[in-house]
């Protein structure tokens, strides 16, 4: 084989790996923000109460920081990405079970319209990584560090609804760590970085 056929294989294969890790994290981004509408779908249904959304929150502030410690490097290896998609997994089948068991809740109560709120922002967010990696405006990195403040806002959420209430006061702290998540997301997408 030639010097020139070699250099094109290995250029054309180490495309191939950064599009193949630009479509696992963005695979990984979306399902993010989907799971988290389905929380939201749950609540304002009244198949999900206030503690269940909590315990599925837990869930979800975990698999972000799994998200955060496999992108801190800006790569995405097969078995990050397999013990990632097992815990998305995991969230999914207990967002499933949760809404399909005998528990009920009041989406109309004033608590459940809290978590109802913060869990919608929380999905909005999610849908606004998954849109940066998708038009290449967020690195893997940048999407580490975003899933690391979002792991923070999930546990806040899991805290707060944890006893089956959401008070004003803690729906503020909540609200509060989400703009200043906000505010990340929008920086880092609108940085010099962009995905290669």
């Amino acid at each position: 084989m030639t010097r020139p056929k070699i250099i094109a294989l290995l250029l054309g294969a180490a495309l191939s790996a950064g599009a193949m890790a630009q479509t696992n994290t963005a695979e990984m981004t979306q399902r993010d923000a989907n799971q988290q509408q389905r929380i939201e779908n749950g609540l304002k249904s009244g198949q999900l109460t206030t503690r269940e959304a909590a315990r599925l929150e837990k869930q979800e502030a975990r698999v972000d920081r799994m998200q955060a410690n496999a992108l801190k490097d800006g790569k995405l290896s097969p078995a990050e990405r397999q013990r990632i998609d097992a815990a998305q997994n995991k969230v999914s089948q207990d967002i499933y079970k949760e809404k399909h068991d005998a528990q009920t809740g009041n989406p109309n109560s004033a608590s459940s319209q809290r978590m109802q709120q913060t869990v919608q922002r929380d999905a909005n967010q999610e849908q606004r990584i998954a849109n940066g990696v998708k038009n290449g405006s967020l690195t893997n990195k940048e999407v580490g560090h975003l899933e690391r403040g979002q792991a923070r806002v999930d546990g806040a959420q899991a805290r707060a609804g944890a006893d089956g209430h959401v008070s004003a006061a803690e729906q503020a702290r909540i609200n509060a760590r989400q703009n200043h998540q906000s505010a990340k997301i929008y920086n880092k997408k609108h940085n010099d970085k962009t995905r290669g």
